[in-house]
């Protein structure tokens, strides 16, 4: 069984910053891309990023790049999601989850554990 536990959300002003850490459980963490997705109220989830099981590649939805970094731990068996420049409507639930490959992907049902999810919060 592998668990996620999201954690360093909170409330930020636009223009703010705030990184996210997901700290999971069991052994087979480095053998596994991580990704980080979100949902706002009404709204699907939707792809924020991904990291391959080595860190050494990346991939972000368009209305994040140059703002978002994925970066990843894997002594720590923890992932991080550095958020830059936020803006309103990055306010959500997000959540991170393991792919059941070694290299990221944009597809939902391609991540076989999902953390609770910790919500972010940025004002006007």
């Amino acid at each position: 069984q592998v668990e996620l536990v999201e954690s360093g959300g909170g409330l930020v002003q636009a223009g703010g910053s705030l990184r996210l850490s997901c700290a999971a459980s069991g052994r087979t963490f480095s053998s596994h891309a991580m990704g980080w997705f979100r949902q706002a109220p009404g709204k699907e989830r939707e792809f924020v990023g991904a990291i391959s099981w080595s860190g050494g590649s990346t991939k972000y939805a368009d209305f994040v790049k140059g703002r978002f970094t994925i970066s990843r731990d894997n002594a720590k068996n923890t992932v991080y999601l550095q958020m830059n420049s936020l803006k309103p409507e990055d306010t959500a639930v997000y959540c991170c989850a393991r792919s059941k490959l070694a290299v990221g992907s944009t597809i939902v049902w391609e991540y076989d554990y999902w953390g609770q999810g910790t919500q972010v919060t940025v004002s006007s």
